[in-house]
């Protein structure tokens, strides 16, 4: 037990955060309606897909264009930092962070780079998603919850989302150092199985219009389950299932607390004239997306609430659940340093989330 508890944390204090507020809110068929199923299938076909493409060496190619335009880390760290930062605006934090943190791992290895660099590509995720609308859940939610018009959710977000594009490059630039990267330049890469290879391009093409609402999330289920079925069956171990259950867990945490009524009236008379704040911390424990969820029945401070979730996704590991996408990834590489990462997670994200929120009460002052 303590043996899985150090592996899996954050699954862990879920699932303790959930069976505590079972004592709470009776267990009954409606824990289901808690559950946001099409964040679980989704993040289910993204992982499938993602792994599917990784067996086609393709990010491997992908590492050795990178390495052959430069070898120092920090040129490369402060490129991959961009990408996942203008990638997250378009593709959500999430699908960032899958696609390019296993991307990253393969480049640095055992390089001590590998750290802050994976920490840097999450607090670019998490600042980069928030610029758009389908950035990452928590903005289709309020977008369409509060009715807002893209120049209204543009007013909102760009100031912040410029000065966040700024602090990830300045951090990067001096987390990372510049050292060599060892790596066989001269050795060809190839693409392996090309039919398989064209056939998850397609098919992570319908994840990202499933993750646009242009597709429906079943379809895209059907088309992953059915296509690895006849392609490769294996890849469904490779799955990180206890991540769907972490997920699982949040949301069943989150739904019983919003069914509590002491609860529910001191969120009532907390949250209204102090939104950003009230989202802010609330986010470092259940997360931006239950958070949004959950505070915007109290409040009509659209610009309050969405400023203070995406934010509060900085922070805490919890305070976005891609973080928790992140160290999970980087837990499955070899000599993992979970005490360091976490101590350069913590001091980076804090310090990030110290510097935008002073520059959101200072804009509030003027």
């Amino acid at each position: 037990m303590l043996s899985f508890i150090k592996k899996e944390p954050v699954l862990s204090a879920a699932t303790v955060a959930a069976l505590v507020s079972a004592f709470f809110v009776k267990p009954s068929a409606a824990y289901l309606d808690y559950i946001d199923f099409s964040v679980i299938i989704l993040l289910f076909c993204l992982m499938t897909v993602v792994a599917g493409l990784m067996k086609t060496k393709l990010f491997d190619c992908i590492s050795a264009g990178i390495l052959r335009s430069s070898d120092k880390c920090r040129t490369v760290g402060i490129l991959l930092v961009n990408i996942t930062f203008l990638s997250a605006m378009l593709i959500t934090n999430d699908v960032a962070l899958i696609t390019l943190v296993p991307f990253t791992v393969g480049i640095f290895g055992k390089k001590k780079s590998l750290v802050p660099i994976v920490v840097m590509e999450t607090a670019a995720a998490n600042l980069g998603s928030m610029i758009m609308p389908f950035g990452n859940p928590q903005n289709l939610y309020l977008y369409s919850r509060y009715q807002m018009s893209m120049s209204d959710f543009s007013e909102t977000i760009l100031p912040y989302g410029i000065l966040s594009f700024a602090l990830v490059n300045i951090f990067t630039f001096f987390l990372v150092k510049n050292d060599r990267i060892e790596a066989d330049t001269e050795k060809a890469v190839h693409i392996e199985n090309k039919r398989n290879f064209v056939l998850y391009l397609i098919l992570f093409a319908i994840c990202i219009l499933t993750v646009l609402r242009l597709v429906n999330v079943f379809v895209c289920l059907a088309a992953v389950i059915v296509c690895f079925a006849f392609t490769d069956r294996k890849i469904f171990a490779e799955v990180d299932w206890l991540l769907l259950l972490t997920f699982c867990a949040f949301f069943i945490f989150v739904g019983n607390l919003g069914n509590i009524e002491t609860v529910r009236s001191a969120l009532s008379s907390v949250v209204k004239g102090h939104e950003f704040i009230a989202s802010v911390l609330s986010s470092q424990i259940i997360s931006n997306v239950p958070a949004a969820i959950m505070l915007s029945g109290f409040t009509d401070n659209a610009r309050g609430i969405l400023l203070g979730v995406n934010i509060g996704g900085l922070g805490t590991l919890v305070a976005s659940l891609a973080s928790v996408i992140s160290y999970k990834q980087y837990m499955k590489t070899e000599n993992a340093e979970a005490g360091r990462y976490m101590t350069v997670f913590s001091v980076v994200n804090i310090s990030l989330l110290v510097i935008i929120s002073a520059v959101y009460f200072l804009f509030r002052i003027m």
